[in-house]
């Protein structure tokens, strides 16, 4: 009994959560990086990407830099637009491309009728996994605050919309990556403002993030 006793409180340590930690102060771009002159800021208390004046030429991506494997990320986002293909992202085990602006990695999509998807960014170009459309139109709040819950664990990616599971998806390809970093998109050829708010990170699982 007292073996059986031990073996559960080593298993149960082994999966206990860190406190949730705010990777965005409200404040400024601390810690984070990508281009801060022309597409993204602080406004109002958000990370703030875009312009519905201006067409944004190119896919663009503000950068957290600690790698990271097994966790839990929530946080909301807003996005408005009026040309183009208006769309965001929230990038996840990802990381960029050398000498270009691009992001390669998996991506909890967000705009143009993929909220609550997962796509598989600049790698192999797909819809890995997403909603019906009449679960999309009952749960999305469009161009109001919605809430991203994006979990992390071993092979397994799960995300909620406005609290309510869209995916559940498990890699079956031991060659793709299960660490990296994260990001933020506004997607290009569009006239568009998103925000992001609320970022909070909680590590899980065995201690296997690293920077």
């Amino acid at each position: 009994m007292l073996m059986r006793s031990l073996a559960f409180m080593l298993v149960a340590t082994s999966t206990v959560s860190a406190q949730p930690a705010k990777l965005f102060n409200g404040k400024s771009l601390a810690g984070w990086e990508g281009d801060t002159e022309k597409t993204w800021r602080v406004e109002e208390g958000a990370i703030v990407g875009g312009s519905l004046d201006k067409t944004v030429p190119r896919n663009e991506f503000l950068c957290s830099s600690e790698v990271l494997r097994n966790f839990e990320l929530r946080l909301k986002y807003k996005l408005v637009g009026t040309e183009g293909f208006v769309n965001g992202g929230v990038q996840i085990r990802s990381k960029r491309v050398p000498n270009h602006h691009e992001m390669v990695g998996y991506q909890a999509d967000l705009g143009a009728g993929y909220d609550g998807a997962l796509y598989d960014e600049s790698r192999r170009n797909k819809m890995l996994s997403q909603p019906k459309k009449e679960l999309l139109d009952m749960l999305l709040k469009k161009e109001e605050w919605n809430d991203y819950r994006i979990r992390c664990e071993g092979p397994r990616i799960q995300l909620w919309l406005n609290g309510t599971q869209t995916v559940d998806y498990t890699e079956k390809d031991p060659a793709i990556p299960l660490e990296g970093i994260i990001g933020l998109q506004i997607h290009g050829n569009c006239k568009a403002v998103v925000r992001y708010k609320d970022i909070e990170l909680e590590k899980i699982g065995p201690a296997e993030n690293k920077k």
